[in-house]
């Protein structure tokens, strides 16, 4: 018997819902996994112990002397971002990218591209130098990288195991980080960021103080200023008074109000690209395309590009 026009459709209806659940269903599962991928990117120290010790590196970025007087069982210590920079035409604090450089010294302390990296510092320190170190690993083309949420603070406050003492790492054979490939899609220069501030789908944003911002140079840079067109939000606004980050929903209030959308390149910005990485982690970890600016305001008010002046 052939459907009337009623049972037709009731049909077609029933094939229509039928498509928008699964297309529902599939949009909803890419949510889900784009998500399980962020959260990767920030670990509770629970999550730091469900690793194996030998599919894993835990790099503590503090000073050696408070390594020795407690860290997490197994880290090695990673204490001056200084030592993987260089200096260039008067320009300081410069990565460096040489791979034979980055064989040498990661090499003996274990490193190796199918580990997981997990970094952690303080959450009280001014500059928290595991964001740089984060920025750093991912730049040296290493594909699994993550922050202990909070840092050590948080690791004590869950109870976890101190070990004191000096590191003893388990090196890695020596063709292991043969393999290394500099990844240049998170790392701004000047040339690029001259050609493109003005862009709407482009948001330079730079992380100092305001009193910087506005013009103060508290580290010896030539000229006080910002980039033109760049947004000003100081790194700690992305976490709590204890070091944890923000929540999902907080984090994103705060890019909606400074009128930053997941649709835009974000390129960040401080001193020396220290602070800024941290910022650079943030983005990451919300799934935006973002490079950090090592040279940072250190380089460009070194250049004859324009700076601008607030306040």
């Amino acid at each position: 018997m052939k459907p009337d026009s009623t049972s037709g459709v009731r049909i077609l209806s029933r094939k229509i819902r039928v498509n928008i659940l699964l297309i529902l269903g599939l949009f909803l599962s890419i949510i889900h996994t784009s998500q399980c991928l962020a959260s990767e990117l920030l670990m509770t120290p629970a999550m730091v112990n469900t690793l194996p010790e030998d599919q894993r590196v835990v790099v503590d970025t503090r000073p050696s002397w408070k390594f020795l007087l407690g860290h997490i069982p197994g880290a090695v210590n990673l204490n001056d971002w200084w030592e993987f920079t260089h200096k260039l035409n008067g320009v300081k604090g410069l990565l460096k990218d040489d791979k034979a450089f980055i064989a040498q010294k990661l090499g003996p302390l274990g490193f190796s591209p199918d580990k997981t990296i997990i970094i952690y510092g303080e959450p009280d320190n001014p500059w928290r130098t595991d964001g740089r170190f984060f920025w750093m690993f991912e730049r040296y083309g290493f594909e699994k990288v993550a922050l202990l949420d909070g840092g050590l603070t948080s690791w004590k406050r869950a109870g976890k195991k101190i070990q004191r003492g000096r590191q003893n790492p388990s090196p890695s054979p020596e063709p292991a980080l043969n393999s290394i490939k500099l990844n240049n899609e998170v790392i701004a220069t000047k040339l690029l960021i001259n050609n493109n501030f003005y862009k709407n789908n482009f948001r330079l944003i730079d992380n100092r103080t305001r009193k910087e911002f506005e013009g103060a140079t508290p580290y010896g840079s030539p000229r006080g200023g910002h980039i033109p067109n760049a947004i000003h939000i100081h790194w700690p606004e992305f976490f709590q008074s204890n070091g944890n980050l923000k929540s999902l929903s907080a984090l994103n209030s705060l890019l909606e109000q400074n009128e930053i959308h997941p649709n835009q390149e974000i390129i960040v910005y401080c001193t020396g690209g220290v602070r800024s990485a941290m910022a650079y982690f943030v983005f990451r970890y919300l799934g935006y395309e973002v490079r950090n600016y090592d040279g940072s305001w250190w380089d460009w008010s070194r250049s004859s590009f324009p700076a601008e002046q607030s306040g």
